[in-house]
């Protein structure tokens, strides 16, 4: 059967030490994950249940730039950890969540905080804050069967070489069983997912020119360069 118009390109992320790549279905991301970025944009992490948003599978890139976006001039970094899908289902048990995971990456949820801000206070969605163009950043995956399920390490980012954002992985209020246990009540999950899973204190605007450096000891480490 023909298409009326010519088929998209799949979204595909390299996997590490391998031809193969990771083809994306969805992309999911865990708002106010870490305590100190929650209380540091204003909430009360002890009182907030986990709460979701999505990117679009093509805001996903695996290159060396990040095009600063029009109408924005307030764009923010958030370092996190990348959960790949390998299986999915519905109301998954947190005992069972680990055996979805294909493996793991590190990430950046670029963000435009001034739209942000706009559509909170409007009570608006926050799409066009968090969805736009290469806006997420990715290293290579990382196969769970080569580094395991990481339950701590350090997670960090840098601009032209000074730390902005540092914390653990084991400061994460919901860990990944329970962030794909919780995510899969309210959505079918699938082999292609992506979950990315909230950032820690620090984060704070980049500019053109900036070297922006991440990483997750034990995990992946990515550069990308604003342009």
């Amino acid at each position: 059967m023909t298409t009326v118009i010519p088929l998209p390109a799949p979204v595909l992320l390299p996997v590490v030490n391998s031809e193969q790549t990771f083809p994306v279905r969805r992309v999911y991301c865990v708002g106010r994950n870490y305590a100190a970025h929650a209380i540091e944009m204003g909430h009360d992490p002890d009182r907030e249940p986990p709460f979701f948003f999505q990117k679009n599978p093509d805001n996903l890139v695996h290159g060396a730039e990040f095009p600063y976006p029009p109408l924005s001039t307030d764009v923010h970094h958030e370092v996190e950890l990348v959960i790949a899908l390998k299986h999915g289902g519905d109301a998954i048990d947190a005992g069972d969540a680990l055996d979805c995971v294909y493996g793991y990456a590190v990430g950046i949820d670029f963000t435009r905080r001034d739209l942000q801000a706009e559509a909170k206070a409007a009570g608006k969605p926050w799409a066009a804050a968090k969805a736009f163009e290469h806006s997420a950043p990715v290293s290579e995956i990382v196969p769970a069967q080569v580094i395991g399920h990481p339950t701590e390490g350090n997670i960090w980012l840098k601009i032209d070489g000074e730390t902005k954002q540092q914390g653990d992985l084991n400061q994460m209020i919901w860990k990944i069983p329970e962030i794909i246990a919780e995510l899969s009540k309210l959505f079918t999950l699938a082999a292609g997912d992506i979950i990315m899973t909230g950032t820690p204190s620090g984060v704070g605007p980049v500019s053109r020119g900036d070297a922006v450096s991440c990483g997750i000891d034990g995990v992946a480490t990515l550069t990308v360069t604003v342009v």
